[in-house]
Protein backbone atom coordinates (compact mmCIF):
# COMPACT_ATOMS: atom_id res chain seq x y z
CA UNK A 1 0.00 0.00 0.00
CA UNK A 2 1.55 3.27 -1.16
CA UNK A 3 0.77 6.51 0.64
CA UNK A 4 0.68 9.68 -1.42
CA UNK A 5 -1.50 12.18 0.40
CA UNK A 6 -4.20 12.22 3.06
CA UNK A 7 -6.27 14.35 0.65
CA UNK A 8 -5.67 12.49 -2.62
CA UNK A 9 -5.18 8.77 -3.06
CA UNK A 10 -3.30 9.01 -6.34
CA UNK A 11 -0.72 11.48 -7.58
CA UNK A 12 -2.79 12.20 -10.70
CA UNK A 13 -5.78 13.24 -8.57
CA UNK A 14 -3.96 16.21 -7.09
CA UNK A 15 -5.37 19.53 -8.29
CA UNK A 16 -4.17 23.11 -8.20
CA UNK A 17 -5.58 24.70 -5.07
CA UNK A 18 -7.68 27.83 -5.54
CA UNK A 19 -6.55 30.82 -3.51
CA UNK A 20 -9.66 32.91 -4.22
CA UNK A 21 -13.03 31.77 -2.90
CA UNK A 22 -15.66 30.88 -5.54
CA UNK A 23 -17.94 33.77 -6.48
CA UNK A 24 -21.01 32.12 -4.96
CA UNK A 25 -19.48 31.80 -1.47
CA UNK A 26 -21.10 34.99 -0.21
CA UNK A 27 -24.57 34.09 -1.51
CA UNK A 28 -24.46 30.68 0.18
CA UNK A 29 -22.79 31.93 3.39
CA UNK A 30 -19.96 29.49 2.68
CA UNK A 31 -17.50 32.30 3.37
CA UNK A 32 -18.80 32.46 6.95
CA UNK A 33 -18.64 28.69 7.29
CA UNK A 34 -15.06 28.37 6.03
CA UNK A 35 -13.85 31.28 8.16
CA UNK A 36 -15.38 29.65 11.25
CA UNK A 37 -13.88 26.24 10.37
CA UNK A 38 -10.32 27.50 9.98
CA UNK A 39 -10.43 29.99 12.87
CA UNK A 40 -7.35 29.41 15.02
CA UNK A 41 -5.68 27.25 12.35
CA UNK A 42 -4.38 29.95 10.02
CA UNK A 43 -0.84 28.55 10.26
CA UNK A 44 -1.92 25.52 8.20
CA UNK A 45 -3.14 27.53 5.20
CA UNK A 46 -6.39 25.56 4.96
CA UNK A 47 -8.51 28.12 3.10
CA UNK A 48 -7.34 27.05 -0.39
CA UNK A 49 -8.32 23.46 0.44
CA UNK A 50 -11.87 24.56 1.26
CA UNK A 51 -11.93 26.75 -1.85
CA UNK A 52 -11.15 23.76 -4.09
CA UNK A 53 -13.85 21.07 -4.32
CA UNK A 54 -13.15 17.79 -6.07
CA UNK A 55 -14.81 16.64 -9.29
CA UNK A 56 -13.66 13.05 -8.76
CA UNK A 57 -16.00 10.62 -7.00
CA UNK A 58 -13.15 8.36 -5.88
CA UNK A 59 -11.37 11.28 -4.20
CA UNK A 60 -14.60 12.22 -2.43
CA UNK A 61 -15.08 8.65 -1.20
CA UNK A 62 -11.41 8.55 -0.12
CA UNK A 63 -11.95 11.62 2.05
CA UNK A 64 -15.25 10.37 3.42
CA UNK A 65 -13.55 7.21 4.67
CA UNK A 66 -10.89 9.24 6.48
CA UNK A 67 -13.50 11.52 8.05
CA UNK A 68 -15.37 8.42 9.27
CA UNK A 69 -12.21 7.07 10.92
CA UNK A 70 -11.67 10.39 12.66
CA UNK A 71 -15.06 10.05 14.35
CA UNK A 72 -13.13 7.76 16.70
CA UNK A 73 -12.44 10.12 19.62
CA UNK A 74 -9.25 8.31 20.60
CA UNK A 75 -7.81 8.61 17.11
CA UNK A 76 -8.80 12.26 16.87
CA UNK A 77 -7.10 13.05 20.17
CA UNK A 78 -3.98 11.18 19.04
CA UNK A 79 -3.86 13.29 15.88
CA UNK A 80 -4.35 16.47 17.91
CA UNK A 81 -1.56 15.47 20.30
CA UNK A 82 0.75 14.89 17.33
CA UNK A 83 -0.24 18.26 15.86
CA UNK A 84 0.47 20.06 19.13
CA UNK A 85 3.98 18.60 19.26
CA UNK A 86 4.60 19.61 15.68
CA UNK A 87 3.44 23.15 16.51
CA UNK A 88 5.99 23.30 19.33
CA UNK A 89 8.68 21.96 17.02
CA UNK A 90 7.96 24.67 14.45
CA UNK A 91 7.90 27.31 17.18
CA UNK A 92 11.38 26.26 18.31
CA UNK A 93 12.72 26.23 14.76
CA UNK A 94 11.26 29.68 14.10
CA UNK A 95 12.81 30.96 17.30
CA UNK A 96 16.26 29.72 16.27
CA UNK A 97 16.30 32.14 13.35
CA UNK A 98 15.96 35.02 15.81
CA UNK A 99 18.78 33.87 18.09
CA UNK A 100 22.32 35.15 17.83
CA UNK A 101 24.67 32.74 19.58
CA UNK A 102 25.87 29.46 18.11
CA UNK A 103 25.46 27.03 21.01
CA UNK A 104 22.13 28.57 21.98
CA UNK A 105 20.85 27.89 18.46
CA UNK A 106 22.20 24.35 18.50
CA UNK A 107 20.64 23.64 21.87
CA UNK A 108 17.17 24.72 20.74
CA UNK A 109 17.64 22.78 17.50
CA UNK A 110 18.30 19.64 19.54
CA UNK A 111 15.11 20.33 21.52
CA UNK A 112 13.10 20.76 18.30
CA UNK A 113 14.36 17.50 16.85
CA UNK A 114 13.63 15.74 20.13
CA UNK A 115 10.01 16.91 20.01
CA UNK A 116 9.74 15.76 16.40
CA UNK A 117 11.09 12.30 17.22
CA UNK A 118 8.64 12.00 20.09
CA UNK A 119 5.73 13.11 17.88
CA UNK A 120 6.54 10.54 15.18
CA UNK A 121 7.17 7.68 17.63
CA UNK A 122 4.00 8.30 19.61
CA UNK A 123 1.78 8.65 16.55
CA UNK A 124 3.21 5.49 14.96
CA UNK A 125 2.50 3.63 18.20
CA UNK A 126 -1.00 5.13 18.63
CA UNK A 127 -2.09 4.38 15.06
CA UNK A 128 -1.23 0.72 15.54
CA UNK A 129 -3.73 0.55 18.41
CA UNK A 130 -6.67 1.90 16.38
CA UNK A 131 -8.93 -0.15 14.11
CA UNK A 132 -8.59 1.92 10.95
CA UNK A 133 -10.87 1.38 7.95
CA UNK A 134 -9.97 4.16 5.51
CA UNK A 135 -7.47 3.51 2.76
CA UNK A 136 -5.83 6.86 3.46
CA UNK A 137 -5.06 6.34 7.13
CA UNK A 138 -4.16 2.68 6.61
CA UNK A 139 -1.62 3.69 3.96
CA UNK A 140 -0.26 6.48 6.15
CA UNK A 141 0.06 4.12 9.12
CA UNK A 142 2.04 1.72 6.97
CA UNK A 143 4.26 4.55 5.77
CA UNK A 144 4.78 6.01 9.25
CA UNK A 145 5.51 2.62 10.77
CA UNK A 146 8.11 1.95 8.10
CA UNK A 147 9.61 5.41 8.54
CA UNK A 148 9.76 5.06 12.34
CA UNK A 149 11.65 1.78 11.90
CA UNK A 150 13.96 3.04 9.17
CA UNK A 151 17.65 3.47 9.76
CA UNK A 152 17.33 7.16 9.00
CA UNK A 153 14.84 7.79 11.80
CA UNK A 154 16.18 5.33 14.36
CA UNK A 155 19.69 6.76 14.06
CA UNK A 156 18.26 10.29 14.40
CA UNK A 157 16.31 9.24 17.49
CA UNK A 158 19.32 7.45 19.04
CA UNK A 159 21.67 10.34 18.34
CA UNK A 160 19.18 12.88 19.69
CA UNK A 161 18.59 10.86 22.85
CA UNK A 162 22.30 10.28 23.50
CA UNK A 163 23.31 13.87 22.86
CA UNK A 164 20.55 15.14 25.12
CA UNK A 165 21.67 12.73 27.82
CA UNK A 166 25.30 13.80 27.44
CA UNK A 167 24.39 17.47 27.74
CA UNK A 168 22.50 16.79 30.94
CA UNK A 169 25.74 15.49 32.46
CA UNK A 170 27.43 18.86 31.94
CA UNK A 171 27.96 20.50 35.34
CA UNK A 172 30.12 23.52 35.97
CA UNK A 173 30.84 26.32 38.39
CA UNK A 174 30.95 30.03 37.64
CA UNK A 175 33.30 32.05 39.88
CA UNK A 176 32.92 35.83 39.69
CA UNK A 177 35.21 38.42 41.21
CA UNK A 178 34.80 42.01 40.14
CA UNK A 179 34.75 42.02 36.34
CA UNK A 180 36.44 38.66 36.19
CA UNK A 181 34.47 35.49 35.42
CA UNK A 182 36.03 32.05 35.76
CA UNK A 183 34.35 28.83 34.63
CA UNK A 184 35.49 25.38 35.78
CA UNK A 185 34.01 21.94 36.10
CA UNK A 186 31.88 21.17 39.09
CA UNK A 187 34.00 19.26 41.60
CA UNK A 188 31.31 17.86 43.84
CA UNK A 189 31.55 20.73 46.29
CA UNK A 190 29.35 20.35 49.33
CA UNK A 191 26.06 22.25 49.25
CA UNK A 192 25.78 23.86 52.66
CA UNK A 193 22.26 25.16 52.13
CA UNK A 194 20.52 22.33 54.04
CA UNK A 195 22.93 22.67 56.97
CA UNK A 196 22.42 26.44 57.16
CA UNK A 197 18.67 26.03 57.09
CA UNK A 198 18.83 23.37 59.82
CA UNK A 199 21.05 25.59 62.01
CA UNK A 200 18.68 28.53 61.87
CA UNK A 201 15.50 26.43 62.09
CA UNK A 202 15.42 26.88 65.91
CA UNK A 203 15.11 30.65 65.48
CA UNK A 204 12.21 30.43 63.12
CA UNK A 205 9.10 32.32 64.28
CA UNK A 206 6.22 31.60 61.97
CA UNK A 207 6.29 31.80 58.21
CA UNK A 208 9.05 34.11 57.03
CA UNK A 209 8.59 36.44 54.11
CA UNK A 210 10.33 35.28 50.96
CA UNK A 211 12.66 38.06 49.81
CA UNK A 212 14.10 36.12 46.91
CA UNK A 213 13.71 37.79 43.55
CA UNK A 214 11.90 35.81 40.87
CA UNK A 215 13.89 35.92 37.66
CA UNK A 216 12.07 35.33 34.43
CA UNK A 217 13.15 32.33 32.43
CA UNK A 218 13.33 32.96 28.72
CA UNK A 219 15.07 31.79 25.59
CA UNK A 220 17.19 34.91 25.34
CA UNK A 221 20.89 35.03 26.16
CA UNK A 222 23.12 38.03 26.70
CA UNK A 223 26.74 38.32 25.65
CA UNK A 224 28.06 37.40 29.11
CA UNK A 225 26.04 34.21 29.22
CA UNK A 226 27.15 33.39 25.68
CA UNK A 227 30.80 33.74 26.67
CA UNK A 228 30.24 31.54 29.72
CA UNK A 229 28.68 28.93 27.46
CA UNK A 230 31.68 29.12 25.13
CA UNK A 231 33.92 28.43 28.12
CA UNK A 232 31.74 25.50 29.17
CA UNK A 233 32.12 24.11 25.64
CA UNK A 234 35.89 24.25 26.09
CA UNK A 235 35.53 22.27 29.33
CA UNK A 236 33.51 19.53 27.53
CA UNK A 237 34.96 19.61 23.98
CA UNK A 238 33.77 16.16 22.91
CA UNK A 239 30.14 16.76 23.79
CA UNK A 240 29.97 20.16 22.13
CA UNK A 241 31.89 18.90 19.10
CA UNK A 242 29.18 16.25 18.75
CA UNK A 243 26.55 18.97 19.07
CA UNK A 244 28.20 20.90 16.23
CA UNK A 245 28.30 17.80 14.05
CA UNK A 246 24.70 16.88 14.95
CA UNK A 247 23.35 20.30 13.98
CA UNK A 248 25.20 20.30 10.67
CA UNK A 249 24.27 16.75 9.67
CA UNK A 250 20.57 16.92 10.59
CA UNK A 251 19.57 20.28 9.13
CA UNK A 252 17.03 18.45 6.90
CA UNK A 253 15.70 16.14 9.59
CA UNK A 254 12.00 16.74 8.87
CA UNK A 255 10.44 14.08 6.65
CA UNK A 256 8.46 15.77 3.87
CA UNK A 257 5.60 13.25 3.91
CA UNK A 258 5.17 13.67 7.66
CA UNK A 259 5.26 17.46 7.28
CA UNK A 260 2.57 17.48 4.59
CA UNK A 261 0.42 15.03 6.55
CA UNK A 262 0.60 17.25 9.61
CA UNK A 263 -0.73 20.14 7.53
CA UNK A 264 -3.35 18.35 5.45
CA UNK A 265 -4.90 16.26 8.24
CA UNK A 266 -6.04 19.55 9.75
CA UNK A 267 -8.54 19.81 6.88
CA UNK A 268 -10.47 16.97 8.54
CA UNK A 269 -9.74 17.96 12.14
CA UNK A 270 -10.91 21.56 11.62
CA UNK A 271 -14.21 20.46 10.07
CA UNK A 272 -14.76 17.78 12.73
CA UNK A 273 -14.22 20.36 15.48
CA UNK A 274 -16.61 22.79 13.78
CA UNK A 275 -19.53 20.36 13.52
CA UNK A 276 -18.93 18.75 16.93
CA UNK A 277 -20.84 21.52 18.70
CA UNK A 278 -23.77 21.10 16.30
CA UNK A 279 -23.78 17.34 16.85
CA UNK A 280 -23.92 17.86 20.62
CA UNK A 281 -27.00 20.01 20.04
CA UNK A 282 -28.72 17.03 18.37
CA UNK A 283 -28.22 17.93 14.70
CA UNK A 284 -27.47 15.07 12.34
CA UNK A 285 -24.66 14.72 9.78
CA UNK A 286 -24.19 12.01 7.17
CA UNK A 287 -21.91 10.92 4.35
CA UNK A 288 -23.92 11.38 1.15
CA UNK A 289 -23.93 9.01 -1.75
CA UNK A 290 -22.50 10.95 -4.69
CA UNK A 291 -23.97 10.41 -8.16
CA UNK A 292 -22.54 11.52 -11.48
CA UNK A 293 -25.02 9.81 -13.78
CA UNK A 294 -28.32 10.52 -12.03
CA UNK A 295 -30.03 13.67 -10.78
CA UNK A 296 -32.29 11.90 -8.32
CA UNK A 297 -31.12 13.77 -5.24
CA UNK A 298 -32.48 13.99 -1.71
CA UNK A 299 -31.60 15.03 1.80
CA UNK A 300 -33.46 14.25 5.00
CA UNK A 301 -33.29 16.68 7.93
CA UNK A 302 -30.95 19.08 6.19
CA UNK A 303 -30.18 22.60 7.39
CA UNK A 304 -28.15 25.72 6.65
CA UNK A 305 -24.80 25.16 8.37
CA UNK A 306 -24.03 28.86 8.90
CA UNK A 307 -27.49 29.60 10.31
CA UNK A 308 -27.38 26.52 12.54
CA UNK A 309 -24.05 27.58 14.05
CA UNK A 310 -25.52 30.99 14.81
CA UNK A 311 -28.72 29.58 16.28
CA UNK A 312 -26.88 27.11 18.48
CA UNK A 313 -24.69 29.94 19.71
CA UNK A 314 -27.87 31.77 20.73
CA UNK A 315 -29.32 28.62 22.37
CA UNK A 316 -32.12 28.61 19.79
CA UNK A 317 -33.62 25.69 17.92
CA UNK A 318 -32.78 24.78 14.33
CA UNK A 319 -35.49 23.84 11.82
CA UNK A 320 -34.55 21.00 9.45
CA UNK A 321 -36.08 20.38 6.03
CA UNK A 322 -36.27 17.54 3.51
CA UNK A 323 -36.22 17.58 -0.27
CA UNK A 324 -36.13 15.02 -3.04
CA UNK A 325 -36.13 14.95 -6.83
CA UNK A 326 -36.92 11.78 -8.72
CA UNK A 327 -37.41 10.68 -12.29
CA UNK A 328 -37.48 13.68 -14.62
CA UNK A 329 -37.80 16.23 -11.83
CA UNK A 330 -35.08 18.87 -11.93
CA UNK A 331 -36.30 22.19 -10.50
CA UNK A 332 -37.52 22.94 -6.98
CA UNK A 333 -39.73 26.04 -7.18
CA UNK A 334 -40.03 27.49 -3.69
CA UNK A 335 -42.88 29.89 -2.95
CA UNK A 336 -44.57 31.19 0.19
CA UNK A 337 -44.69 34.24 2.45
CA UNK A 338 -41.71 36.45 3.11
CA UNK A 339 -39.32 35.44 5.91
CA UNK A 340 -40.53 31.84 5.82
CA UNK A 341 -37.13 30.23 5.19
CA UNK A 342 -37.18 30.06 1.38
CA UNK A 343 -33.75 31.64 0.86
CA UNK A 344 -32.29 29.54 3.66
CA UNK A 345 -33.63 26.44 1.91
CA UNK A 346 -31.91 27.44 -1.35
CA UNK A 347 -28.65 28.07 0.52
CA UNK A 348 -28.93 24.66 2.17
CA UNK A 349 -29.26 22.96 -1.22
CA UNK A 350 -26.11 24.70 -2.45
CA UNK A 351 -24.12 24.13 0.74
CA UNK A 352 -24.92 20.43 0.73
CA UNK A 353 -23.62 19.90 -2.79
CA UNK A 354 -20.50 21.99 -2.21
CA UNK A 355 -19.56 20.34 1.09
CA UNK A 356 -20.19 16.94 -0.47
CA UNK A 357 -17.65 17.73 -3.19
CA UNK A 358 -15.09 18.50 -0.49
CA UNK A 359 -15.63 15.00 0.92
CA UNK A 360 -17.05 16.34 4.19
CA UNK A 361 -20.05 14.96 6.09
CA UNK A 362 -23.09 17.11 5.28
CA UNK A 363 -26.10 18.24 7.32
CA UNK A 364 -28.85 15.65 7.29
CA UNK A 365 -29.79 12.19 8.43
CA UNK A 366 -29.39 10.66 4.96
CA UNK A 367 -28.50 12.17 1.60
CA UNK A 368 -27.91 11.42 -2.05
CA UNK A 369 -26.38 14.29 -4.02
CA UNK A 370 -25.25 15.11 -7.54
CA UNK A 371 -21.61 15.60 -8.55
CA UNK A 372 -22.05 18.96 -10.27
CA UNK A 373 -19.33 20.60 -12.33
CA UNK A 374 -20.21 24.05 -11.04
CA UNK A 375 -22.52 26.05 -8.80
CA UNK A 376 -24.14 29.27 -10.01
CA UNK A 377 -26.17 31.65 -7.86
CA UNK A 378 -28.36 34.59 -8.70
CA UNK A 379 -29.30 36.26 -5.44
CA UNK A 380 -30.76 39.72 -5.17
CA UNK A 381 -28.21 42.49 -4.74
CA UNK A 382 -28.25 46.26 -4.52
CA UNK A 383 -27.90 48.38 -7.62
CA UNK A 384 -24.41 49.52 -8.50
CA UNK A 385 -24.53 53.19 -9.48
CA UNK A 386 -21.14 52.88 -11.22
CA UNK A 387 -22.31 50.50 -13.95
CA UNK A 388 -25.25 52.76 -14.93
CA UNK A 389 -27.59 49.77 -15.14
CA UNK A 390 -31.03 49.52 -13.64
CA UNK A 391 -31.96 46.57 -11.46
CA UNK A 392 -33.96 44.81 -14.17
CA UNK A 393 -31.16 45.16 -16.70
CA UNK A 394 -28.65 43.90 -14.15
CA UNK A 395 -30.84 40.88 -13.36
CA UNK A 396 -31.11 40.04 -17.06
CA UNK A 397 -27.37 40.38 -17.72
CA UNK A 398 -26.43 38.27 -14.70
CA UNK A 399 -28.95 35.49 -15.38
CA UNK A 400 -27.95 35.41 -19.07
CA UNK A 401 -24.29 34.90 -18.09
CA UNK A 402 -25.26 32.07 -15.74
CA UNK A 403 -27.39 30.26 -18.30
CA UNK A 404 -24.68 30.58 -20.95
CA UNK A 405 -21.95 29.22 -18.65
CA UNK A 406 -23.97 26.41 -17.07
CA UNK A 407 -23.76 22.89 -18.46
CA UNK A 408 -26.23 20.02 -17.97
CA UNK A 409 -24.08 18.98 -14.98
CA UNK A 410 -24.35 22.37 -13.25
CA UNK A 411 -26.54 23.51 -10.36
CA UNK A 412 -28.26 26.90 -10.48
CA UNK A 413 -29.80 28.68 -7.49
CA UNK A 414 -32.07 31.64 -8.24
CA UNK A 415 -33.46 33.80 -5.46
CA UNK A 416 -36.23 36.36 -6.05
CA UNK A 417 -35.34 37.51 -9.57
CA UNK A 418 -37.24 40.35 -11.35
CA UNK A 419 -38.77 41.81 -8.20
CA UNK A 420 -38.25 45.33 -9.56
CA UNK A 421 -40.57 45.01 -12.55
CA UNK A 422 -44.31 44.61 -13.11
CA UNK A 423 -45.83 41.23 -12.35
CA UNK A 424 -46.78 40.56 -15.97
CA UNK A 425 -43.23 41.26 -17.17
CA UNK A 426 -41.75 39.23 -14.32
CA UNK A 427 -43.92 36.24 -15.26
CA UNK A 428 -42.99 36.52 -18.94
CA UNK A 429 -39.25 36.82 -18.30
CA UNK A 430 -39.22 34.09 -15.65
CA UNK A 431 -40.95 31.64 -17.96
CA UNK A 432 -38.43 32.35 -20.71
CA UNK A 433 -35.54 31.69 -18.33
CA UNK A 434 -37.23 28.58 -16.96
CA UNK A 435 -37.46 27.27 -20.53
CA UNK A 436 -33.67 27.63 -20.86
CA UNK A 437 -33.11 25.95 -17.50
CA UNK A 438 -35.30 23.01 -18.52
CA UNK A 439 -33.71 22.80 -21.98
CA UNK A 440 -30.28 22.42 -20.39
CA UNK A 441 -31.65 19.89 -17.91
CA UNK A 442 -30.15 21.84 -15.00
CA UNK A 443 -30.66 21.01 -11.36
CA UNK A 444 -32.14 24.19 -9.95
CA UNK A 445 -33.71 25.75 -6.87
CA UNK A 446 -35.81 28.79 -7.76
CA UNK A 447 -37.18 30.96 -4.97
CA UNK A 448 -39.96 33.11 -6.40
CA UNK A 449 -43.22 34.92 -5.78
CA UNK A 450 -44.56 33.65 -9.11
CA UNK A 451 -46.66 30.55 -8.42
CA UNK A 452 -47.06 29.72 -12.13
CA UNK A 453 -43.44 28.58 -12.32
CA UNK A 454 -44.15 25.66 -10.02
CA UNK A 455 -46.44 23.95 -12.52
CA UNK A 456 -44.72 24.41 -15.88
CA UNK A 457 -44.19 20.71 -16.45
CA UNK A 458 -43.03 17.37 -15.14
CA UNK A 459 -39.54 18.73 -14.43
CA UNK A 460 -40.72 21.31 -11.89
CA UNK A 461 -41.61 20.54 -8.28
CA UNK A 462 -43.50 22.92 -6.02
CA UNK A 463 -42.31 23.53 -2.47
CA UNK A 464 -44.00 26.01 -0.16
CA UNK A 465 -42.86 27.89 2.94
CA UNK A 466 -45.48 27.32 5.60
CA UNK A 467 -46.99 29.32 8.45
CA UNK A 468 -48.67 28.25 11.69
CA UNK A 469 -52.30 27.34 10.82
CA UNK A 470 -53.66 29.10 13.89
CA UNK A 471 -51.62 32.27 13.27
CA UNK A 472 -50.32 33.11 9.78
CA UNK A 473 -48.02 35.75 11.21
CA UNK A 474 -45.93 32.96 12.76
CA UNK A 475 -43.48 31.26 10.36
CA UNK A 476 -42.72 27.58 10.88
CA UNK A 477 -39.66 27.72 8.56
CA UNK A 478 -40.70 24.33 7.22
CA UNK A 479 -40.53 24.03 3.43
CA UNK A 480 -42.94 21.31 2.31
CA UNK A 481 -43.59 19.67 -1.01
CA UNK A 482 -47.09 20.69 -2.09
CA UNK A 483 -48.79 22.64 -4.92
CA UNK A 484 -48.40 26.41 -4.91
CA UNK A 485 -52.01 27.56 -5.21
CA UNK A 486 -51.31 31.16 -4.28
CA UNK A 487 -54.13 31.05 -1.77
CA UNK A 488 -52.78 29.23 1.24
CA UNK A 489 -51.24 32.28 2.88
CA UNK A 490 -54.13 34.53 1.91
CA UNK A 491 -56.61 31.99 3.27
CA UNK A 492 -54.70 31.80 6.55
CA UNK A 493 -54.91 35.57 6.96
CA UNK A 494 -58.59 35.59 5.97
CA UNK A 495 -59.27 32.86 8.50
CA UNK A 496 -57.46 34.75 11.23
CA UNK A 497 -59.59 37.85 10.70
CA UNK A 498 -62.79 35.86 10.03
CA UNK A 499 -63.03 37.04 6.43
CA UNK A 500 -63.52 33.69 4.70
CA UNK A 501 -66.74 33.07 2.82
CA UNK A 502 -68.15 30.85 5.54
CA UNK A 503 -67.24 33.28 8.33
CA UNK A 504 -68.74 36.22 6.45
CA UNK A 505 -71.92 34.26 5.82
CA UNK A 506 -72.15 33.51 9.53
CA UNK A 507 -71.74 37.17 10.41
CA UNK A 508 -74.24 38.59 7.94
CA UNK A 509 -76.99 35.98 8.00
CA UNK A 510 -80.26 37.31 9.48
Amino acid sequence: MTFHSILFERTEDTVQETLEAPVFFGDLNLDQIVDAIIAGKQQYGLKPLFNTPSNDIETIKYRQQIARDLENDTLLENIKSFALKMINMRRYLAMIDKLEYKYQKEGWFLEAVGIYCDAVSCLAHDLCLVDLQSRGLLAFREYLTGYARSGRFTSLLAETTKLGSDLRTVRYCVLMKGNSVKVRKYEDEIDYSPEVEQTFERFKQGAARDYRAKLSVGSGMNHVEAQILDLVARLYPDIFRNLDHYSAQNASFLDETVRVFDQDIQFYVAYADYIARLKRAGLRFCYPQILSDSKEVYDLEGFDLALAAKRIGENSSVVCNDFHLEGKERVLVVTGPNQSGKTTFARTFGQLHYLAKLGCPVPGREAQLFLCDGLFTHFEKEENIRDLRGKLEDDLIRIRAIIDQATPKSIVLINEVFTSTALRDAVFLSKKIMERVLEKDLLCVWVTFIDELASLGEKTVSMVGTVAPENPAVRTYKIVRRPADGLAYAMSIAEKYRLTHDRLCERIKP
